[in-house]
């Protein structure tokens, strides 16, 4: 799926800066978080100063950054009083207020991770854009991650559904095009290539990661890292994985998970241009200012894109990697 508008379509010398949050949070307090957040990212930007002529700002704000990360409970039915109505269907509701009051505020084009509830009985792991420049603010539709783990204290599919939004790219009304996963949706190149192929040309992923209970010797850090920055690699596009900090405990005690930020930002080879240190708490990160224009030259003069075989990738097309006839 694609937002792409018709604005800004040709602009030239088209420039971003991108902007990560990483900090941590408390347990059953969601507007004492959103207000962290909030103040956060409205002293970095005052302290930073206006943004360069011409350049736009985009902010990222971690996965699920209302709340704790209540997926390390094995399956505890309260923790869906945490979801909140989609931007679409109840734009006033406190949470969306308070995000759109930071992005006027700040005139910095903002992704947001929130946990969903749809209708009555549906809960996803969702991201909505807002676009200061934007005639609603929010811009459509809401993305809602396609990829859900389950592991011990990643036990997200007891609280999600699977997402039902294809690749979604996002269009800035300043022309500015944005492709965003969630999380476990990183360590995913099928899903960072449909992006590229349906006109990213940044790439978001919003983040929620850290040790292993079930292994306290593994460290993921390296490997979550270096998965994303082949990703801006191989597509050749700016990436930026924002992360939580601290220790996170399930409520009976049983395990814990210490969340081990080290958010960065990648230019468009998937070098690591801005990061954080693990415990940085909270930190807000800068990239240098990009030329998107300059990176689409690099993209085209690759042949990447160019010298692809889809008709050749039928295996990515099963589950098993037998690719299936049509029926006749």
């Amino acid at each position: 799926m694609s937002s792409l508008g018709t604005t800004a379509t040709t602009m030239k010398n088209r420039q971003v800066q991108l902007i990560a949050l990483q900090m941590s949070m408390v347990p059953n307090e969601p507007a004492k978080n959103v207000a962290r957040a909030v103040q956060t990212l409205q002293s970095s930007l005052t302290e930073a100063g206006a943004a360069p002529a011409g350049v736009q700002r985009i902010a990222l704000l971690p996965e699920l950054f209302a709340a704790q990360y209540f997926p390390v409970d094995g399956g505890e039915p309260r923790h869906y009083s945490l979801a909140v109505p989609s931007p679409f269907t109840e734009p006033e509701h406190w949470f969306w207020r308070e995000m759109a009051s930071l992005c006027r505020q700040t005139e910095v084009v903002l992704a947001v991770s929130f946990f969903e509830q749809a209708g009555g009985w549906t809960f996803f792991n969702s991201l909505a854009v807002l676009d200061p420049g934007a005639a609603d603010l929010f811009v459509q539709p809401v993305y809602r991650k396609l990829h859900i783990p389950h592991s011990p204290g990643y036990h997200e599919k007891f609280y999600f559904s699977p997402g039902d939004t294809p690749p979604t790219v996002y269009q800035t009304s300043r022309g500015i095009r944005i492709g965003v996963g969630i999380c476990w949706d990183q360590w995913f190149p099928e899903l960072a290539r449909c992006l590229a192929l349906n006109g990213a040309e940044v790439l978001l992923y919003p983040t929620a990661i850290g040790s292993e209970p079930q292994d306290p010797t593994l460290d993921s850090r390296e490997h979550w890292r270096r998965t994303q920055q082949g990703h801006a690699a191989a597509n050749l596009m700016p990436l930026m994985a924002a992360n939580r900090t601290g220790i996170e405990l399930a409520q009976d005690g049983s395990m814990q998970i210490r969340f081990y930020g080290s958010s960065f930002i990648t230019d468009n080879t998937g070098a690591i241009v801005a990061e954080a240190s693990r415990d940085a708490d909270p930190v807000v990160l800068f990239s240098p200012v990009m030329d998107l224009d300059a990176y689409r030259e690099a993209r085209l003069a690759w042949g990447v894109f160019r010298d692809r075989r889809p008709d050749m990738y039928g295996s990515l097309l099963a589950l098993d990697g037998v690719a299936k006839r049509a029926p006749v």
